[in-house]
């Protein structure tokens, strides 16, 4: 074979070895570790808190797309497909599992599986709930984090009532389906506005049209102000509370900042952003080798006023004084 030829079969020989390398190379990478996050509301709703958590992640060196894969899962509300989501999640064997949205999610992800890690955020004591064995050791396959939202109500009328002393009717919304956030909010809520004479009456919602319904009886009845309870679901609905709010001009106290940063009148409550965060940070710790039996449950105890004083003059309150000190923000 002439010489020349020789060169060229040689050349493409090596020009074809070095174009399977990065295939080969490709093929020994190990695959990402996977994070299933299955949620009982919409991505819409949670924008902001995923960031948090993604943001999380990445303290602990997981970056979305670089070397961690998150399976996101959606309700969209309908707690008749969590069981389905939860199924495939565990079909997949992700890594982690973080569950949200309201406890019962979270028992379904319990009975699904014994061995998959599962990162919570609840409002209440996951040790009286049954979830863990105790805070500082969990001892199965949950943790997370326990912020205090639902053991807030009373302080949450009181700053209602300094905001409107002359207040003598509340209503408040619970949603029925979170069991234990209701039981909660119907046990601590009479005592704390008897106390303050105030009367309430709870309305049960649990979907946007009961919402909308409760608000045709409220408008009819004119309460001089409104609470609403701690709820996931309610949260993914701020927009239709606030705006049925302001429709009706009723003076509104949530528990979280994101219905006021919107136009809600007041919030109080735990800072759940800090909480998604907390649970990225976990999230990445369970992938590089920690158990959940061994990581404490965190109790959140920052917690946040935030008035929004643009809407307090629309409704023509002037805000105490008093309050607005105490605010850890007032929106102009």
């Amino acid at each position: 074979m002439p010489s020349d030829q020789l060169r060229r079969r040689e050349f493409i020989t090596l020009l074809g070895g070095a174009a399977a390398w990065p295939l080969a190379a490709s093929a020994q990478q190990p695959a990402l570790p996977v994070v299933g996050l299955l949620d009982t509301r919409s991505p819409e709703a949670m924008a902001d808190r995923l960031r948090l958590f993604r943001r999380g992640l990445a303290e602990t060196g997981y970056v979305e797309g670089d070397n961690v894969t998150i399976v996101y899962r959606w309700a969209e509300n309908n707690m008749d497909r969590v069981p389905e989501l939860l199924a495939d999640l565990v079909r997949r064997q992700v890594a982690v599992m973080h569950v949200g949205g309201n406890t019962a999610a979270i028992f379904a992800a319990k009975a699904a599986t014994t061995t998959i890690p599962i990162l919570f955020i609840v409002p209440e004591d996951p040790v009286r709930l049954g979830l863990v064995t105790s805070l500082p050791r969990p001892g199965g396959n949950l943790t997370g984090i326990n912020f205090f939202n639902a053991e807030l109500v009373a302080k949450q009328l009181e700053l209602l009532h300094e905001l409107l002393p002359r207040a003598a009717r509340v209503a408040v919304f619970v949603n029925p389906v979170s069991v234990n956030n209701t039981e909660a909010i119907e046990r601590d809520a009479p005592p704390a506005a008897g106390a303050m004479g105030l009367e309430i009456q709870f309305f049960r919602a649990s979907s946007s049209r009961e919402i909308d319904a409760a608000f045709a009886t409220i408008s009819r009845e004119r309460p001089d102000a409104l609470f609403v309870g701690n709820d996931g679901f309610f949260n993914s609905r701020r927009v239709q509370f606030v705006h049925q709010a302001s429709h009706h001009r009723l003076p509104a106290i949530y528990t979280s900042r994101e219905f006021s940063e919107i136009g809600g009148l007041m919030s109080y409550g735990t800072n759940i952003a800090d909480a998604y965060r907390q649970a990225g940070v976990y999230a990445g710790r369970v992938i590089k080798g920690a158990k959940p039996a061994d990581l404490p449950v965190v109790q959140s105890s920052k917690f946040e006023l935030v008035i929004n004083h643009q809407t307090a003059r629309i409704l023509g309150i002037t805000v105490p004084q008093t309050l607005l000190v105490a605010a850890d923000e007032a929106i102009e």
